[in-house]
């Protein structure tokens, strides 16, 4: 038996498209001489569809498309990913299905039964789970088909009270396959193929996984399609951050998948050693990054991105990325000095913007920054300059790169790291503008280590920009060490806080100043507000700001 194995790049809610995308990997695989075909999970919908799912006529428009599919399915079986209605007057009105399509018609379904409700998931909210489980019949073929987290229930201390694979192994199928929609971290990927050899090892049977790849807003999808035979073996791997289609040989004498194409793999890292100086996940975050600033302008039918470039290391990073996703046409930047700025920074600025090839404005603040200073002299008085008159500057500079914005239809890129959404080290309205957070979910340390791996083949961020001290530039002299500790020990608290979720008494027995401790995690906790006004951020870590970590704004714990 002959399978193909489609791993595509959907858009939420665009029938037209994704049905288009599935047709032609349908009609490939004919022209091919294949006998089944594999799809995603949801990916007529897209994933995931939020609540969408609660218009019906999203739900017709979902059930139209896959009759559509099924039509171009002759002489060859499809399994597609969709939501479906549930026809029983009791539990939620729709399952998660796999669709099973031949001969233009549905001819089997797969309700997904274990339904995440945890960090970014929320499918508990919408579907009812499957609670009868069966296999489908392929060419004489039995298959225990499954749905994404169907098949992660095999842990010591499993999170769910049943497991799927235990009652279809009964009916002693040949082949397991699994569709997914399972966004990317940086040590994810080693993860899920762990957990998917432990399945092929629990039931003795061959495994074929089929994922998402692209971004919907926040989440990034990095494909990694994988089919593994009886040994534990991958017999083909489907490339990441990349559409891709693969074609796999079932001997079914054999009753085993057999050697297909095995692309290089990315390299991995697992969470505990982000931190090192060799971070092996950087290609990974750089390639997620790329493709989430990619997708979050075509699927949003936006063009161009406008970013406010500062001479600091931060705005450096996301202007190149930018011109990696979008090409440098499409990149243009405002250099925005005012009285504090230094020659340096304006320099090191221009310097990037011959690199890159990009276009630029220089609009200096410094009168604009006056007049909202002698406007506001009768209400300041003779007030000491602080935190206020800092901000000033910081909302002048959003105001204007908004205008632009407006004027010429340019999308704001934010450009504050984790590091400082984390603290609060950010004006609102001002500095954390944006349209979408390129590196909020990237902490400094890991900044700087990804503006040296930009640089590995020559020079394009320049050295000044990465050894300078980190600085905001908002009063004379000022350096971000006067308000914050190392970044090397900010980092570590933080991660340990946001991602390892260890307490203030778990953080300090790791070797931590406990005052340094109570003094970050309070930090954290009292600027949730900020966050809650923040753009949508993309999602590279296994804990990053936005709907996978609901904090309360009002609330008293550690130091609140």
């Amino acid at each position: 038996m002959r399978i193909a194995l489609a791993q595509l790049n959907y858009t939420i809610g665009d029938f037209e498209a994704n049905v288009k995308k599935i047709k032609e990997a349908i009609d490939k695989a004919i022209t091919l001489e294949t006998n089944l075909i594999l799809f995603s999970e949801l990916c007529i919908s897209g994933y995931p569809p939020g609540d969408f799912l609660e218009f019906d006529d999203f739900i017709q428009k979902c059930k139209n498309a896959a009759l559509e599919i099924a039509a171009s399915c002759k002489g060859i079986v499809a399994i597609v990913g969709c939501p479906v209605v549930n026809p029983r007057i009791e539990g939620k009105n729709l399952f998660n299905a796999a669709l099973v399509l031949s001969e233009g018609k549905i001819v089997d379904e797969v309700h997904k039964a274990l339904l995440p409700n945890y960090d970014i998931f929320d499918e508990y909210r919408y579907f009812e789970p499957g609670k009868n489980f069966h296999c489908i019949n392929v060419g004489g073929q039995k298959i225990a088909l499954t749905i994404c987290e169907d098949l992660w229930n095999v842990e010591d201390d499993p999170m769910y009270v049943a497991c799927p694979m235990d009652t279809l192994i009964q009916s002693a199928p040949t082949l397991m396959i699994n569709i997914a929609a399972s966004p990317f971290d940086y040590a994810h990927a080693e993860e899920r193929k762990a957990v998917l050899k432990e399945n092929v090892s629990n039931y003795q049977l061959p495994l074929i996984y089929v994922n998402h790849v692209g971004a919907q807003t926040e989440l990034i999808f990095d494909g990694g399609s994988v089919a593994i035979n009886k040994n534990g073996e991958v017999v083909a791997e489907a490339n990441y951050f990349a559409e891709d289609f693969t074609i796999l040989e079932f001997d079914e004498q054999k009753g085993d998948l057999v050697a297909g194409s095995i692309p290089q793999p990315l390299n991995q890292t697992s969470a505990e050693d982000q931190f090192s100086v060799d971070i092996k996940s950087l290609e990974n975050i750089y390639h997620a990054l790329v493709l989430g600033v990619s997708d979050y302008f075509k699927k949003s039918n936006f063009k161009k991105a406008i970013i406010g470039l500062s001479g600091g290391i931060d705005s450096a990073l996301v202007t190149t990325l930018a011109v990696h996703a979008l090409g440098k046409e499409n990149v243009h930047v405002i250099l925005m000095p005012s009285e504090f700025s230094s020659q340096g920074s304006i320099d090191d600025s221009l310097e990037l913007v011959k690199n890159l090839g990009i276009t630029h404005d220089i609009i200096s603040i410094k009168e604009i920054y006056n007049q909202y200073l002698q406007t506001l002299k009768p209400v300041f008085k003779d007030l000491p300059f602080s935190v206020a008159e800092e901000n000033i500057q910081a909302r002048i500079r959003g105001a204007l790169l908004m205008a632009e914005s407006n004027k010429f239809g340019y999308i704001l890129l934010n450009t504050s790291n984790k590091s400082e959404m984390a603290v609060g080290y950010g004006t609102l309205y001002g500095d954390m503008c944006g349209g979408i957070s390129v590196i909020g979910d990237v902490y400094k340390t890991q900044v700087y280590a990804l503006t040296q791996f930009l640089n590995r083949d020559g020079v394009v961020i320049p050295l000044e920009i990465i050894s300078k001290p980190p600085s905001a530039e908002l009063r004379p002299g000022q350096k971000d060490s006067d308000s914050l500790p190392d970044y090397n020990q900010l980092d570590r608290i933080l991660f340990l806080y946001i991602e390892k979720r260890l307490g203030p008494t778990e953080i300090i027995a790791e070797g931590f100043d406990p005052a340094l401790v109570q003094r970050v995690l309070k930090m954290v906790n009292t600027n949730e507000y900020k966050r809650y006004q923040t753009p949508p951020v993309l999602r590279i870590s296994s804990k990053s700001f936005g709907p996978g970590r609901r904090m309360p704004i009002v609330g008293k714990y550690l130091g609140r």
